[in-house]
């Protein structure tokens, strides 16, 4: 269940008037967690470039965005540490919450302790009780809290928002309401957060009386204005209790809510509309969404592809795979791998196979997995001469630490299968391939030896590699090797 506030993607394409580079682009693809940033800023102003206060908030901004929080915290404190701004509260507000992410909250109490009592306000003591409730810190979190309305530093939604989640965290679903009754009684109004908070644990316990109390009450605030993501939470709550109308309903509640180009919100729609297996909607809401948004991203076209895979649309997801191949967006094969997936699921390898070899032939970026999946496909029909043409183009994509290892099972079956009618030529491309992906064992060898002796080729040279491979002959071995003289 989706409790934030979802980020609108954004599908603008900007381009710089200038090849000026700028601090940002300095950091910004230094994608490692763990490569530090530090050296990128001195270098910048040992280069004599300016150092703008502005440009550094905004890389801790997007540095936290990718939950790069380490790096992140690196430029604030490189920030505080050159005295390129003297810290305001809401400034030690990010810090310390950076810390609390990097260090844990005892670093966070340690920073905050530290503080001077003017900068000890609503905002430093906001990031502290984030810390205890991200670390699930309960009984800090509630004594913070405490201290903070005693304090009047929780006037505001947000932090109430906290304890909320803090309780949804941690299973205790029940007490949810409790928190939102005292905003109330606090005369703190709840925002959009705090009832979509306060639906969601009504909707886990699939208390749906609860559920539309909330909503009403939230329906008719004049603070409030309503958003389609409320309406889609109540929907993914009655889709999993099998409520079908009372789903649709919310759902047409959330598309009148869409704003224009708001993609995110199409995404969930036809996801939404694919689990009630209502294919005409999810294709009136994929028009809507071209109509609006004028250009589809690569998410929009993977969400719209899982759900026809989903429904078992291959053909529909096909046509939709033609219209991202001329898109003009950039090249990602896990957007092709959704419907080569879709097909092998249903054992359609041939068509799987045919997506697989068309990009090839434009020479595309593939996944030895998928042809790994096709291979084993193929296997099992007991077409093992294509399961064989497969796997060899999967091996010779492996790259170490990768993600993808050979099946062992599939790797088995066709060792066995060239033992007894591969050629010699056969045996030593597929174990060529192989043996950069794992280790040789005794039915690698004895592969090869069968192959030789069939070929009739000798196997003395292939004994001495077996022997220094720590193999050593066996019963099996000697009768392999006996066939030729039997």
């Amino acid at each position: 269940m989706i409790l934030r506030r979802i980020a609108i993607t954004c599908r603008s394409y900007y381009t710089s008037r200038t090849n000026k580079p700028s601090l940002y682009s300095k950091i910004s693809p230094l994608g490692n967690p763990n490569t530090s940033v530090v050296p990128v800023l001195d270098d910048w102003v040992y280069k004599g470039n300016k150092v703008r206060v502005a440009e550094l908030q905004r890389v801790i901004r997007d540095l936290r965005k990718r939950s790069r929080f380490s790096q992140a915290l690196q430029v604030s404190e490189w920030m505080y540490m050159k005295g390129v701004c003297v810290f305001s509260p809401t400034e030690h507000a990010v810090h310390l919450d950076l810390i609390g992410n990097v260090q844990g909250y005892s670093a966070a109490e340690s920073y905050f302790d530290a503080l001077r009592n003017e900068d000890k306000t609503h905002q430093t003591y906001g990031a502290l009780l984030n810390c205890y409730a991200r670390q699930r810190e309960t009984d800090k979190a509630l004594s913070h809290f405490q201290k903070m309305k005693e304090l009047g530093f929780a006037s505001s939604p947000l932090n109430y928002n906290v304890i909320m989640c803090l309780y949804a965290k941690i299973g205790q679903h029940e007490k949810v309401a409790d928190v939102l009754s005292e905003m109330k009684k606090n005369q703190v109004m709840p925002d959009n957060f705090s009832y979509r908070i306060c639906i969601n644990s009504y909707g886990v316990r699939s208390d749906f009386c609860g559920v539309e109390r909330v909503l009403k009450e939230m329906e008719t605030q004049p603070h409030i204005v309503m958003d389609w993501n409320t309406y889609s939470i109540v929907a993914n709550f009655y889709i999993k209790a099998g409520f079908r109308r009372e789903a649709v309903s919310a759902l047409k509640k959330s598309e009148e809510r869409l704003g224009n180009k708001d993609g995110e919100g199409y995404n969930h729609l036809i996801s939404m509309y694919a689990r009630l297996e209502l294919k005409k909607e999810v294709m009136r809401i994929w028009d809507l969404e071209k109509s609006s948004c004028k250009r589809c991203i690569n998410r929009d076209f993977t969400t719209m592809l899982e759900s026809l895979v989903k429904l078992g649309e291959l053909d529909e997801a096909e046509k939709i795979l033609t219209e991202w191949e001329s898109s003009g967006n950039c090249y990602d094969f896990g957007i092709p791998s959704i419907v080569i997936t879709g097909y092998a699921q249903k054992g359609l390898h041939e068509k799987a196979e045919a997506i697989l070899l068309e990009l090839q032939n434009k020479e595309k970026l593939t996944s030895p997995n998928c042809w790994s999946m096709v291979a084993g496909g193929y296997l099992h029909k007991g077409d093992t001469e294509k399961a064989l043409g497969c796997f060899k183009t999967a091996l010779s994509m492996y790259v170490e630490n990768k993600g993808w290892k050979p099946n062992a099972k599939v790797v088995a079956e066709l060792l066995r299968w060239i033992a007894d009618n591969g050629s010699i030529e056969d045996a030593e491309d597929f174990i060529r391939l192989l043996r950069k992906a794992v280790p040789v064992n005794r039915q690698v060898y004895h592969t090869l030896i069968k192959t030789y002796v069939r070929g009739g080729k000798e196997v003395d040279e292939l004994l001495e590699h077996m022997e220094k491979d720590g193999i050593v002959e066996n019963e099996e071995t000697k009768k392999i090797i006996n066939i030729r003289s039997a």
